[in-house]
């Protein structure tokens, strides 16, 4: 079982930044792929980012490629999303997911390949 804690979300202005920290726990994190993914009400989650268990691949949503970066520290059992030029459509439920597979270059980008997720942190954009 693992456990997944998201933090960082909060309000803020168009054009800023935020980072969100995705804590794990219960099973070696270096086994683990990681993902991020994001939610409006009424819409389907949507995929933002993943990253390969050893950190070195890593796969994002057209939509978030160059402004948001995965990255991840297997020293602190952490994965983060680093978030800049923040938009108004970028406002959602931002979740944490875990994967766990052999390959060390799997980035999962599909919401059916990740077992484990976070609760959610709220990113708030306003205009």
């Amino acid at each position: 079982q693992v456990q997944l804690v998201e933090s960082g979300g909060r309000l803020v202005q168009a054009g800023g930044s935020l980072r969100l920290s995705c804590a794990a726990s219960g099973r070696t994190f270096s086994s683990l792929a990681m993902g991020w993914f994001r939610q409006v009400p009424g819409k389907e989650r949507e995929f933002v980012a993943a990253i390969s268990r050893n950190g070195v691949r890593t796969y994002y949503a057209d939509s978030v490629k160059g402004p948001f970066t995965i990255s991840r520290d297997n020293a602190k059992n952490t994965v983060y999303l680093q978030m800049n030029s923040l938009k108004p459509e970028d406002t959602a439920v931002y979740y944490c997911a875990a994967a766990h597979n052999g390959d060390l270059y799997y980035t999962p980008r599909y919401h059916s390949e990740y077992t484990y997720w976070g609760q959610g942190t709220q990113v708030t954009v306003s205009s």
